[in-house]
């Protein structure tokens, strides 16, 4: 493993990388029909079509707004054209009054099967043509394009260490490492946000999904403590991501090096840390659940790290 001591920046994103993006979102979007006003043969357009979809059982205009993406004026216009085809009502949530639910009707139910059934046709014809190995290679691909392009629409953002988003990701650290650890572990092992200097929350749609904070030992040395991710956004390189984000902040704080530690049982970080060019040294610290030390040299102040 080599060691890193010098700033290497990411190459920008080329014209050949936008280019070969747009032309297969230009393919695949005539190809299965987006462009169509009658999305798989059925009286509606993909718009109207993909929110009978994630409406599925049943779901709040709220989680919908926020699952999409969409303008709230847009969204209702949407669930207004679905009510008039007698396909979706709307109700207030049970549970909740302030909330509005939308649910399907028989006939929305009985769109959705059918819907269901010639999206699968029409995937299926698509792989037909294809032969057991190249199909193989394609949906492998898919997944991979799917992981990347969740992984590109995450965004990383400092919070207050008090923020909700940031004690909501903490409590869930702190719950995961309470079932792995063998001593269990407690919400008063966390750092005091008192001594966060910087505290990241990754957000897919609007959901924190992972978090990871940077505290200062000295002048040279920073530490990063509770790196984190849910489990539903692991397996995109997160984790990855808010390493190299810390030791940026890191960096533009004037930190020279970064140390950070992890338990024996947390086998996966300390293989992440290591193939991130940190090196293994002698305990530091007083934190009780450490098993493995690590430590990682910064590039130029404000530079942040690279790897060579």
């Amino acid at each position: 493993m080599e060691s890193v001591s010098a700033s290497v920046p990411e190459p920008g994103v080329s014209a050949a990388h936008v280019s070969t993006l747009r032309r297969f979102n230009r393919y695949f979007t005539r190809r299965i029909g987006v462009l169509d006003d009658h999305y798989l043969g059925q009286d509606r357009p993909l718009g109207e079509a993909r929110l009978l979809y994630e409406i599925g059982a049943g779901a709040s205009l709220r989680d919908l707004r926020t699952r999409l993406g969409l303008d709230a004026g847009y969204l209702s216009r949407m669930v207004r054209a679905l009510e008039r085809q007698g396909l979706v009502r709307v109700t207030v949530h049970p549970a909740d009054s302030r909330l509005r639910l939308a649910e399907p009707t028989p006939a929305g139910r009985a769109e959705l099967a059918e819907q269901n059934r010639r999206a699968d046709d029409l995937a299926e014809g698509l792989l037909r043509g294809l032969t057991g190995p190249q199909r193989d290679r394609l949906t492998e691909a898919v997944a991979v394009t799917e992981r990347l392009l969740r992984l590109a629409a995450i965004t990383v953002r400092p919070v207050g260490a008090a923020s909700p988003d940031a004690r909501a990701c903490l409590a869930g650290y702190a719950a995961e490492l309470h079932e792995r650890f063998p001593e269990g572990y407690a919400a008063t092992d966390l750092v005091p946000p008192e001594r966060i200097a910087v505290l990241l929350v990754a957000y897919e749609e609007e959901r924190a999904v992972g978090c990871g904070a940077l505290c200062a030992l000295d002048a040279e040395t920073a530490e990063i403590r509770h790196l984190w991710v849910r489990p539903r956004a692991r397996g995109l390189g997160l984790g990855r991501r808010l390493l190299i984000e810390l030791e940026q902040a890191a960096a533009g704080r004037g930190h020279r090096t970064v140390r950070l530690d992890t338990h024996e049982v947390l086998k996966e970080a300390a293989a992440m840390y290591r193939s991130g060019g940190y090196s293994e040294i002698p305990a530091y610290g007083d934190n009780p659940h450490a098993g493995y030390w690590f430590e990682k040299p910064l590039g130029p102040a404000g530079k942040g790290p690279g790897t060579r």
